[in-house]
């Protein structure tokens, strides 16, 4: 069952998913449609999930559901997994690497390799102030609050020198 992102309470679960580049804007509009047609039809165990999505900066797919409706499950989820799989295969992105590291520098948005991002780090071109992606937030409050973070206060402050 979709609902409007911000009417879901904080609590909320999110799952983050981040391109290797834009979307554009027929992307957005097809991520958009997709997505809400997905949640209308998304179920656990045959009951209705409250869930909703947002895109960030035209590069970040948010998948959130509304637990305190019903919890998902891992059938729930593995669904949402292959929705994901399926925008991927029709748009041509990669949206599932975990080894994409993604970072601000000033207004633009900087996506490169772990090894990279690492490299970046030992050579001070990346700081304790560098602001990170911290796609490993769980719900709709820490993402509201905790995804755009220095990188001191991320998981990403384990590169910094």
């Amino acid at each position: 069952m979709f609902t409007e992102y911000k009417n879901l309470p904080d609590n909320s679960r999110v799952w983050i998913y981040q391109s290797d580049r834009e979307f554009t804007a027929d992307e957005i509009a097809i991520i958009s449609k997709k997505a809400e047609d997905f949640i209308n039809q998304w179920t656990r165990h045959g009951d209705d999930l409250k869930g909703s999505f947002t895109i960030k900066y035209n590069q970040f797919l948010v998948l959130a559901v509304d637990e305190s409706f019903n919890n998902v499950s891992g059938c729930s989820i593995d669904s949402s997994v292959r929705f994901v799989q399926q925008l991927e295969k029709e748009l041509k992105v990669d949206l599932m690497n975990k080894m994409n590291v993604t970072f601000k520098d000033n207004d633009y948005i900087n996506l490169v390799k772990l090894p990279d991002f690492q490299q970046f780090a030992k050579e001070k071109k990346i700081t304790s102030e560098t602001i990170v992606f911290n796609n490993m937030v769980n719900s709709k409050e820490e993402f509201e609050n905790n995804w755009e973070v220095p990188a001191k206060e991320s998981w990403h402050k384990r590169f910094l020198v």
